[in-house]
C-alpha cells in the first residue's frame, strides 16, 4: 500500500469515528426528548421505551472505544489528530452518562404515573429540560462543524440550568411543606431536576472537549456555575404563600 492509500485509509478511519460519535449523540438527543415528553404526558409506555433503548447508547460507546483504540494502536496519531481521537473517547463517556441520567428520568416517570400529575411543576421542569436539550444539540453541532465559538456558547448556558435547578428545588420544598400529600411526587421530581442538571453538566463537558480538540486548551476552568440548591433552608411552617 503506497503512502497516498495509507493517508486515505487513515482519514476514513477518523471519519468513521466522527460518524459513530454523531450517531451516539443523535440517540442521546432523541432519548432525552422522549423521556421529557413521557414525563409531561404522564405516559409510562413512552418512559419504558426510553429504558429499553438505553442499550443502543451503550453499544455505540463500545464501538467508539474499539475504533479509537485501533486508531491509537495502529496509526499512532499526533497533535490535532490525537486530540480528535481522545475527544471521541471523552465524548462517548459523557454521552453514555447522559443516557444513564435519561434512563433515570424515565424510571422515575414510571413511578410518577402512579400518583396525580403536578402539571405546573412538570411544565417548569420541561422548560429546564428544553434548555439542556438545546445545549446537547449545539454541543454536537459544534463537534460536527468544528465550531469552537458555538461550543463556548454552550458553556455559558450551563449557568441558566444551575439557576433553574436552584429555583425548582426551592419550589418543590415549598410545595411539600404546604401540601404534604404531594411529597411523593415532589421527591421524585426533585431527583429528576437533579438528573437534568447533571445532563447539562455533561453537555458542557462535551462542549469543553470540542474546544480542547480544536484549540488545545481546557475551557473548563473558566466555566461559570450558579447552583445554590445546597444552601436552601426552608423554615418550618414556611411556604410560598
Amino acid at each position: 500500500m503506497n503512502e497516498r492509500h495509507i493517508v486515505k485509509a487513515y482519514d476514513e478511519d477518523l471519519n468513521q469515528l466522527y460518524q459513530i460519535v454523531s450517531e451516539m449523540g443523535g440517540l442521546v438527543e432523541d432519548q432525552l426528548a422522549t423521556a421529557l415528553d413521557a414525563l409531561v404526558r404522564h405516559d409510562p409506555t413512552l418512559a419504558n421505551e426510553v429504558i429499553e433503548r438505553d442499550r443502543l447508547i451503550d453499544v455505540c460507546e463500545v464501538r467508539i472505544d474499539r475504533q479509537a483504540t485501533e486508531l491509537l494502536a495502529l496509526r499512532a496519531p499526533m497533535a490535532e489528530d490525537l486530540r480528535i481521537v481522545l475527544a471521541a473517547l471523552k465524548l462517548a463517556s459523557n454521552l453514555e452518562r447522559i443516557g444513564d441520567y435519561t434512563k433515570n428520568i424515565a424510571r422515575r416517570t414510571v413511578t410518577l404515573t402512579k400518583v396525580p400529575l403536578l402539571a405546573p411543576a412538570t411544565q417548569s421542569l420541561r422548560h429546564m429540560g428544553q434548555i439542556v436539550q438545546d445545549m446537547i444539540g449545539d454541543a454536537l453541532d459544534a463537534y460536527a462543524n468544528r465550531d469552537a465559538d458555538l461550543a463556548r456558547a454552550v458553556l455559558l448556558r450551563d449557568q441558566d440550568v444551575d439557576r433553574l435547578n436552584t429555583s425548582l428545588f426551592k419550589e418543590f420544598l415549598e410545595l411539600m411543606a404546604a401540601e404534604p400529600h404531594h411529597i411523593t411526587a415532589c421527591t421524585h421530581l426533585s431527583f429528576i431536576v437533579r438528573d437534568v442538571e447533571r445532563i447539562g453538566d455533561h453537555a458542557a463537558n462535551v462542549a469543553n472537549r470540542v474546544i480542547y480538540m480544536l484549540e488545545g486548551y481546557n475551557a473548563q476552568v473558566t466555566r461559570p456555575k450558579d447552583d445554590r440548591s445546597s444552601t436552601i433552608v426552608l423554615e418550618v411552617g414556611e411556604s410560598k404563600n
